[in-house]
Order: C-alpha cells, then structure tokens, then sequence
C-alpha cells in the first residue's frame, strides 16, 4: 500500500470535491485538504471527510453471497456466485424472452461503469428493461432543458461565475445541507453586492441566508413562475430584442403567461404579491442574474413544465447565453449527470444520443461490432420498471441502488423486489434491497478504483484508485466481463477502466455529450474538462463544424485520431489541435437547428394528489446535512448517526398543538400508500399546511412508504415533493427507543459476522 497522497475525488454528491487521500499505518485513510480544486477549494463537508469509513473491513461486504436452500445469505466463491446469475439470467430469457431480464443502475457509477452496463444490458441481454435510480434526481430539468436550448447540462456555466452575477433564484435547493461547500459561492455573491432569493417552503438553513425568502405551498412551483413572469410582461420587463434575435416561440408562452395575474396566484402559492413585485424588481434590474433550480421545483408530476416556467422567465429577460447569467439545474447524485449521458437510461445511447435514432444506433453500433437493428428499443422508466418487477420483468441484476429505500410508494417496490424469481445486487454494504437478493456480489468502491465521474458543472473528472481493496472484492467491471464471457460473449468488455473509457470517448463522438476530446492523460493534468469536447479531426486544427460556443458538429475520423490528442500545452506540436473543453455553453447560438432557444406555453395545474378531508396536510421530503440518499452508506459511520441518528417529522407549531403533539412525540404520517412513524420536530421553519420528513432510513420512518408515485408526462419523474397525508399522536410506549441507525448497524454485524465465521470454517475444511 502506498503511503503518499493520491488526488481524487469525494464519493458523494455531484459537486465531486477535490480531496487528498493518504493511506495510514494502522491501516485506515486519511483525508486531507486539496486546495487546489476550484469547486471546493478544499473545504469538505462531514460526509466528504468521513468517507473513507466505509472502506473498513468491518463495515463492507467482503464476500459473494448466495441465498441456500432454507433462504439464508451465505458466502460463496465467485465462480459459484457468478455461474449462478448467469444461469438464471439464461433461464429467464429462454422461458420469458429477454425484457424479462431487468438492469436497474446508479447515478453513483463512473461512467466507464454506467456506459458498460448500458452496453450489457443491449449487447449481451438483449433487454430494454433498463434505467436507474438518476431518473429520480433531475430528468425533469434535462427534459425541460432539451425543450427549451436543444441540450441538457446541469449547470451551462462553472460554478465560479455564480459570485460574480447580479442575482441569483434558487428553487427549491437546500444547499447548506445537501451541497455544504457550494455554500460559499453564494455567500460570495452577497458579499460581492448581489442578491439571493430562495425559494421553499421550510425556512432551511440556505433560506436563512437569503435575501429574500418565499415560501410557496408545495406543488406550486409552476404557478409561482408564471406570475412572475405575468409580472415581467405587465411591467415592461422583456427583454425584446433577446426575445427577437435569440428565441422563438415567444406568443404562445406570453398568453400562457398573462392568464396567471398575481393575485391568482397568491392565492395559489401563499407567496403575497408584494413579494412577487419585489422578487421580479431583484431578478430584472441587475445587468446578469441566474435561476437555479433542484429537487423541488423537479420532482413533481409537472416538473418539466415547472422548469420550463422558470427557463422561460430566464429567456424573456434575456439571461440564458449571456455571460454570468441563464439557468441551470443543481444535479444531486455524484455521477448523476454523466451516468445518465452514456447509456444507463431507458432512452438513451452513450453521448447522450436517443436510442430512437437510426443515425445513433447505427454510429453506437458500429463502435459495439453489433447490427444496429440488434439493439433493443426504448424501455421502461425507473419507477415503471421497478413496479412490473415479479409480472413482466422475472429477473434483475442492479448496481449502486436502494430502491427499497429510496423509491416512492416503497413499500409497493419492496413487495415486487420480493415477488422476482431472481435478484442479483452489485454493492459495497448490504443495503436493505441487497438482503433481499439470491446473489450479492462485493465490489470496489470510490478509493479502490480509478474512473471518470461528470459533477453538475459538466466537468468531467479522474477518480483515481488510492488503497488495495480487501481481498474478495471485484469491480464492477470485472463483474460484467465474466458474467458477459458466461453469457456467450467473449469480447466487448474489457475490466481496465481506461481502455473503457477510450471505446466511450468513440462512441460519444459526435453527439451531444461528447467526451471523444478527453482523455485520461489529460484529466490526469488538469482540474477536468467541460464537455462537449470534441478530438480533434485532424493534427493541425479543431474538428469540422467547430463554433466558439461549443455546440459542435464533428466527424468521426476514427480511432487513431480520437487517442491521446496533444494538450494545449504540448510542445511537440506548433497549433493548437485539442479542443479546450466549453465551460460555458450558448454564448453565440443554442443547440436548435436554427440556433433559437424555445419558449414553452406552460400552465398552472394541481398536485397530482390534492388534500382533502381525510389527508388534509402536505407532505414534503428532502435531505440532511450528515445523511446522503438512501443512507446505505453513510448510516454505516458513527459520526454521522452522531448528528442523525433516525428519521424525524417537521411540523409546525400550530399543527402540532391542534394534534396535541409535544417535541419528541412520536407521530404517525398515514398517506393513501402506507404509514411512517417518527419523533416530531417543532419548527416555524415550515408552513403551518406543510410536514417534512427526510427519505434517509429504511423501517417504520421509512419517508418513502408515504410519497406518491405519479409521473411526469415527460421526464417520468415521480412526485416525491407533494402528497396528501394526515397526522396521528402516537403514544410513546408504542416507539422502539433504539434509532433506525443503530438497528441496521446491528443487524448487519450480525450478518457480517456469520458471513465472516463461515468463510473462515469453508476455508479450514478446504485446507484439510
């Protein structure tokens, strides 16, 4: 094990910060600043510097395990653990057809892994029963972005230019808890004269530092938009001549726009309309100025109209592709923006390109060595997909995903996972949905194994392998080369991630996410590179159809001139020949036929699930700070069980006095889909109508048995941001005092245990 410090990257959200790991003598990693990286500058939140603890032996699975005949997880060898997934993905395709076969991914994938899944499931299953759990995150702004510019990237700018901008609106984002070091970007922004407005229905800890607050009825996001919007119209805000040279579409969305006054919508918001006036006067005098939108405005059953609403207020000031202005899209996963750009999602090919496209499938097929007609079409969503679990789908192999926890209407979910004939789950730690599984297999982790990951920004970065990973344990790609070989296919998947990513960079080549620029060498160089970044077509000069704004048209000039391009930098060479990379996307057109970015007619509508008299009070959901998605990993380190130990429910006072209900009561949250009991938390921070629960914790405060599962028309993104439920007193006696936390801990030592007891007895009768 080496003892110097190795330059990576954080394994949790997107912002991927820059991080030294350096390994100890007693055995653990130590994480240390790295100031060199410009998205954190160093800082680190709680779960960035506890991250190595899930390294620990005592803390991963180390082991296959393979469900016995009397339903008992038990270690197993790779080979027998392997053969078995391949006999039962063989038996399923030959007695049901091969959509029958299931593959559930992650936004926590590097792309090397989440390009080979897509690849195994079309190559070597032949199914179109794949997606992942980055459908729940911000398909609705990549759906609206593609509608309005032609191209979705989470944030069209680094996150730099945030400071210098006018004014900012963020919509629905809890930063300070999910994003901590974004934090002081915005805080830069104030200081720097501009103006924060936030936008929630809590009083949140990034609420608190705006300058100003609205606090919409959730659900409402869209309304809210298009009254501000109404309000830009009838003040003579446009900027018409943006509107005439950059755009199209303007008329219909107008109309759409003036049918929503604002006293109709304070009415529907809560949000008065002298706030209204005063968030449109913030947002329109400055000369640049910024919406950001994240999970609230996103996931609702009309979240891609919801973003669309707010792109088309963008538009009509004119702020989308001028400098230090426009809208972009807080994604949340780590890799959730390059997970979806290369083939893991149910539409997509690798380089974002629809999997629909006769021209796409016949460019991915070549690079594949498969006929285009081959390829499966379009499948399932995530939400759909895991719903026709145990009917359609008989069999599924998933990696880097909790359903169990983190889907809505849970408990449904983990009915179906249960009713499959078979599961296997690739993972590091025995999630909830991994101790459902007949076959679970240990593989490596962040620190353990090099790759590229794509952070909101769209810059493109080097994960590089710092420790050994324990013995028994594979990566994923090794996982899909051996069960492919089983499958019949020899070749096509190789396990070096480099030589992975060469083959992604080819099959990106030209397409809307193109990385065939980027190479390994240069990541290695540099604090990443934005996509598009196309290789250039020849040595002397940038590929044909190249345009300053980084919409780029390139040919495919094959394999030699894709590997290994000259840095700028490069001595060797008298012109520039790579393409920098494009920080900064639109500057001269959008990426339309006719270069115009397009307005959407829009308009306001319900929740998809309304209070009434007997679910009388909304439900919202979100995150903590020390917690991170389903908490399969982070529940696993002490210090932050320290800071949350279990689930809570936030209500306001007034509410918790007509219920009776005192700080730390038990309280039961009853929806149409289930019930979910955890200790109040007394807050004003949250609207008299409104609860929140945070999603982190499986069990009886399990968030996700409560939240509803319609879909956007669009993006498929299901509503986990707005349902109706009522509250129930629960007495105290009724409530186990131990926390979720601590029972899951307890209850995997005790597998690990036996996992541990028992490989060492198999290993002492083989020796024998």
């Amino acid at each position: 094990m080496q003892n110097t410090a190795t330059p990576t990257h954080c394994p949790y959200c997107a912002l991927q910060c820059g991080m030294n790991l350096t390994p100890t003598p007693d055995g653990t990693v130590e994480v240390s600043e790295r100031a060199d990286f410009p998205v954190n500058r160093g800082a680190l939140c709680g779960k960035g510097r506890t991250a190595p603890a899930v390294l620990a032996r005592n803390v991963r699975l180390t082991s296959p395990l393979v469900r016995d005949a009397g339903g008992t997880l038990v270690p197993a060898s790779w080979d027998e653990a392997l053969d078995r997934i391949a006999a039962e993905l063989s038996r399923t395709r030959a007695e049901h057809g091969p959509d029958a076969v299931g593959v559930f991914g992650g936004g926590g994938l590097t792309n090397e892994k989440a390009y080979t899944l897509g690849k195994f499931a079309r190559v070597v299953l032949g199914t179109s029963q794949i997606d992942y759990n980055g459908r729940f995150c911000m398909s609705s702004a990549a759906a609206a972005g593609i509608k309005a510019f032609g191209l979705d990237r989470g944030l069209p700018f680094p996150l730099e230019d945030i400071p210098k901008s006018g004014c900012v609106i963020l919509v629905g984002s809890n930063l300070a808890e999910t994003m901590p070091p974004s934090l002081r970007f915005f805080t830069e922004l104030k200081e720097n004269g501009g103006t924060l407005i936030v936008i929630d229905p809590r009083r949140t800890r990034t609420a608190e530092q705006a300058d100003l607050h609205l606090a919409p009825r959730p659900g409402t996001d869209l309304a809210l938009a298009l009254g501000l919007l109404h309000l830009v119209i009838a003040e003579g805000r446009v900027d018409e001549e943006y509107v005439r040279e950059r755009t199209a579409g303007w008329e219909d969305a107008r109309a759409a726009a003036m049918a929503h006054w604002p006293e109709y919508v304070e009415r529907i918001t809560g949000v008065s309309v002298p706030q209204l006036r005063e968030t449109v006067r913030l947002f329109c005098e400055p000369e640049s100025a910024m919406v950001l939108t994240a999970r609230g405005p996103e996931q609702q059953s009309k979240g891609t109209d919801t973003v669309g609403a707010w792109i088309n207020l963008c538009l009509a000031t004119g702020r989308p592709g001028r400098p230090l202005s426009g809208y972009g899209c807080l994604t949340g996963q780590g890799n959730g923006q390059g997970g979806r750009e290369h083939g893991q999602k149910a539409d997509q090919l690798p380089g974002y390109r629809k999997l629909d496209d006769p021209a796409a499938r016949r460019h991915v097929a070549e690079v594949w060595g498969v006929d285009p007609d081959s390829l499966p079409g379009p499948g399932r969503s995530a939400y759909e997909l895991l719903d026709a679990l145990g009917t359609d789908i008989r069999s599924l192999l998933l990696m880097a995903s909790n359903p169990v926890v983190s889907a809505p209407r849970a408990a449904h979910i983990e009915e179906r996972i249960k009713s499959l004939d078979f599961l296997a789950v690739c993972d590091v730690v025995l999630s909830e949905t991994a101790a459902l599984a007949d076959v679970v297999l240990p593989v490596t982790q962040w620190a353990e194994e090099t790759g590229t990951t794509t952070n909101l920004e769209g810059r493109v970065l080097l994960r590089r392998r710092a420790v050994t990973p324990p013995e028994g344990v594979r990566s994923d790609l090794e996982v899909m080369h051996e069960l492919a070989a089983r499958l019949g296919v020899e070749k096509g998947f190789p396990t070096d991630p480099e030589e992975v990513f060469e083959e992604l960079r080819r099959a990106s080549a030209g397409g809307p996410a193109d990385y065939s620029g980027i190479t390994y060498r240069r990541l290695a160089e540099e604090n990443g590179v934005f996509w598009p970044c196309p290789s250039p077509a020849e040595a002397g000069g940038p590929g044909e159809g190249a345009r300053p704004d980084g919409q780029l048209e390139v040919v495919d000039m094959g394999e030699d001139a894709l590997l290994d391009a000259p840095l700028p930098d490069d001595p060797a060479r008298e012109t520039p020949t790579a393409h920098p990379g494009t920080p900064r996307l639109f500057l001269d057109r959008f990426a339309t036929p006719d270069g115009r970015a397009r307005f959407v007619p829009v308009s306001h509508r319900a929740t998809a699930e309304e209070p009434d008299d007997e679910y009388p009070v909304l439900l919202t959901t979100g995150r903590v700070v020390a917690q991170y998605q389903s908490g399969a990993q982070t529940r696993r380190v002490a210090e932050l069980n320290a800071a949350a130990p279990g689930p809570f429910v936030e209500i306001h006072p007034r509410l918790a006095a007509r219920l009776g209900v005192a700080e730390g009561d038990p309280v039961a949250v009853v929806s149409r889909r289930g019930r979910a009991v955890a200790p109040a938390r007394i807050t004003n921070a949250i609207r008299p109508d409104t609860v929140f629960m945070p999603f982190h914790w499986p069990g009886e405060g399990r968030a996700n048995t409560l939240t509803n599962p319609a879909l956007d028309p669009t993006s498929r993104m299901p509503e986990f941001k707005a349902c109706a439920v009522r509250l129930e007193a629960v007495a105290r006696e009724a409530v186990a005092e131990e926390s979720i936390a601590e029972e899951t801990v307890a209850e995997e030592t005790a597998v690990r245990e036996t996992v541990e007891r028992e490989t060492v007895e198999r290993e002492a009768v083989s020796a024998r």
